[in-house]
């Protein structure tokens, strides 16, 4: 602990002593590339999208206390996100992932374009720390075709600064209840041949439960050099060591009346010290051009839990992605290859430390994603779009104890893709979509039990109709869509040895509204506020019926106004669930819904130095957030994960 103390108080000094090469300022117009230029090129790229999408700026969350992604994408329609404890968070797009109460599925992971998913497709959200971004891409279902995805939910983009787009230093220090201390400093630096950005983040916290003390350091940089006036290499590299640990679920009448409960039992953590690296060469010609990159990831999970889980994984691959616009017709099309190999330990969890031995295995996946898409303007303000992605995959295990076995699946998948855009007037466009999406199972879930068990791939139709624009000081973004499953991999009873594992359910429904709206009420005055509608079911299941699926809650409504202008503004908030959700297949209980009134402030003095504060749940209001499924719910089902208590931080940020 002082080892990281030490570095986390002692970054931002290192960095403010650093020389004054860092203030240079290029004379060349042509060496900057400013964040806002970047973010309004990916604004257009939401535009010419006919589905649900948005940008997420880092200027909408860099004066408030972000500690994870659901913090960033508040205010992002169309995304379900609850905390559970510490940066581990439920982020669900249109019911992805229902039945995963840990870790990530059904949504696509992306840094500057690049995938940080492992090869099966599991993925952290604990891998992108919104501090280090400059802008956040959502594109939601088929809509994130352009980079490859193939699932229900989606994609994430992260996009990282540059010396280009964040030059000089910028520093940052905030903290506040339950001990947190929080620091970030960057360094950016950019001439005509080259760029380089280098930033250096630690958080330190006891958390708002018992046993939910954390501590993390990631370092991350990368490095870009011209070749020429049209190509670009430019090399990533990250670091990350976080030691988490693991507070557990709670009853539900523990977790609305005494939420500071933790769980000591075992001593569970979550452990993962990871390296990152990438390499991304664009060639520009035409109206576009084309990138070719290569990356590695390699992962050390310590996860003491029900037993110790040992990981050690390896990640590697490669991808391309064209892009053209030839003004009547345009493109996108692309190959991404995944590897992929972990080496899988169990042990009996003595206190959190290694008993014997329980389980041994060699696991090994692979997974290739084609896609191409082209739209077509046919007549002026109308465009057509079609598309197709195309998965291969392989999931093998070699178990080598307890029994020595080997399991392996093979997939095939093929998705295709139909959509309109249509310009009514200017700034106003409607969208909708028709198309198909596919997630292969990960070896969470077809490694759940003792050995391989095979399952096939989830498979669904979405139709999708929607709007998004600007009508004088309203600016909008509105989505329904309804989607039919086939294989949803979801939970069920299949012997009374195994009560709750994983397989292919037959026919599920999610269908809902996804809406935005950003209001300019005068000068001094914007009120934001996102609602989304989910209704997920079963159709006539042999076993559920048409029961409603739990987890998500059918209403969830935020918004916020903020009062003052840049120099001095307060942002009161507010989120609504009027009934919270089902906690099981069986339909047996739901949570009580509940209202959380924050608020934040922030004030600038002078050019380069902002205040800020962000105070949450200020009426100290007990209410369960999240919840892991079950199959039958009972009071005694240790599954929720209470709101977050209240809290005051406040934090200072400067650039130089």
């Amino acid at each position: 602990m002082p080892r990281m103390l030490r570095a986390l108080i002692g970054a931002p000094c290192l960095f403010a002593a650093l020389p004054a090469l860092a203030q240079q300022r290029p004379s060349e117009d042509e060496i900057v590339v400013s964040a806002e230029r970047l973010i309004k090129e990916a604004i257009q790229r939401v535009r010419e999208t006919p589905g649900g999408s948005n940008v997420v700026p880092a200027t909408d969350f860099e004066n408030r206390e972000t500690v994870s992604l659901r913090d960033a994408l508040a205010f992002s329609p169309g995304v379900y996100s609850q905390p559970r404890f510490g940066q581990e968070v439920r982020i669900s797009l249109r019911g992805s992932g229902i039945s995963r109460g840990y870790h990530m599925r059904g949504l696509t992971l992306l840094q500057d374009g690049v995938p940080i998913n492992l090869a099966d497709d599991n993925g952290d959200f604990q891998e992108l720390d919104p501090s280090f971004l400059q802008h956040i891409e959502v594109f939601r279902g088929a809509n994130a075709l352009r980079f490859g995805a193939s699932t229900l939910g989606g994609a994430i983009n992260g996009v990282t600064p540059t010396g280009r787009s964040a030059r000089g230093v910028t520093m940052r220090m905030d903290g506040g209840s339950f001990d947190t201390l929080r620091g970030f400093a960057s360094l950016g630096f950019a001439d005509a041949r080259g760029d380089a950005y280098l930033a250096v983040a630690g958080d330190l916290s006891n958390g708002d439960r018992e046993h939910a003390r954390r501590r993390a350091l990631r370092l991350a940089g990368n490095l870009g050099i011209r070749l020429t006036d049209a190509i670009e290499t430019r090399f990533y590299a990250a670091v990350q060591s976080i030691d988490q640990e693991l507070p557990g679920a709670l009853t539900y009448a523990v977790a609305t009346s005494r939420p500071r409960t933790g769980s000591f039992a075992g001593d569970q953590h979550r452990n993962v010290d990871s390296i990152r690296l990438q390499n991304r060469t664009s060639f520009a010609f035409g109206d576009g051009g084309l990138d070719l990159g290569a990356f590695l990831n390699s992962k050390k999970l310590y996860h003491p839990i029900y037993q110790v889980v040992d990981q050690k994984s390896l990640d590697w691959g490669t991808y391309a992605r064209l892009e053209q616009d030839f003004g009547a017709f345009g493109m996108v099309a692309g190959i991404t290859a995944r590897f992929g190999t972990v080496d899988s330990k169990r042990y009996v969890n003595v206190n959190g430390k290694r008993g014997a031995p329980t389980f041994r295995a060699d696991q090994h996946a692979r997974t290739i994603d084609a896609y191409a898409e082209g739209r077509v303007r046919p007549l002026p303000g109308l465009t057509l779009i079609a598309g197709a992605i195309y998965t291969s995959g392989v999931r093998r295990q070699d178990q080598h104890a307890p029994v020595i076995t080997s399991g392996r699946g093979r997939f095939e998948q093929l998705s295709p893709k139909f959509g309109l855009l249509y310009e009514v007037a200017r700034d106003v466009l409607l969208y909708a979509n028709f198309s198909r999406s596919h997630e292969l199972p990960g070896f969470i879930e077809l490694a759940q039990v003792a050995s391989f068990v095979p399952l096939n791939a989830q498979r669904a139709w979405t139709a999708e109709i929607g709007a998004r624009g600007a009508i004088g000081p309203l600016r909008f973004d509105i989505s329904g869509y309804r989607a039919d499953l086939r294989g949803e991999l979801l939970q069920y009873t299949v012997s009374s040895t195994i009560p709750a594992s994983t397989f292919n359910a037959g026919t599920t429904r999610h269908q809902g509204l996804e809406a935005g709206f950003d209001l300019d009420l005068g000068k001094w005055a914007r009120l934001r506020q996102i609602y989304q509608f989910s209704d997920f079911r079963f159709v006539g299941d042999a076993q559920f019926g048409d029961n409603r699926l739990p987890v998500i809650p059918r209403h969830l409504f935020r918004t916020e106004l903020r009062l003052g202008s840049e120099a001095l503004s307060i942002s009161p908030n507010v989120e609504w669930v009027p009934e919270g959700p089902l906690a099981d297949y069986a339909n047996r209980f739901r949570a009580d819904g509940y209202v959380l009134f924050g608020t934040a402030a922030q004030a600038r003095i002078g050019e380069r130095l902002t205040l800020f504060a962000d105070v949450r749940n200020l009426g100290n209001r007990k209410a369960a957030g999240d919840v892991s499924a079950v199959i039958a719910y009972t009071p005694a089902s240790a599954i929720y994960f209470p709101v977050e208590r209240r809290s005051f931080f406040a934090g200072v940020r400067a650039a130089f």
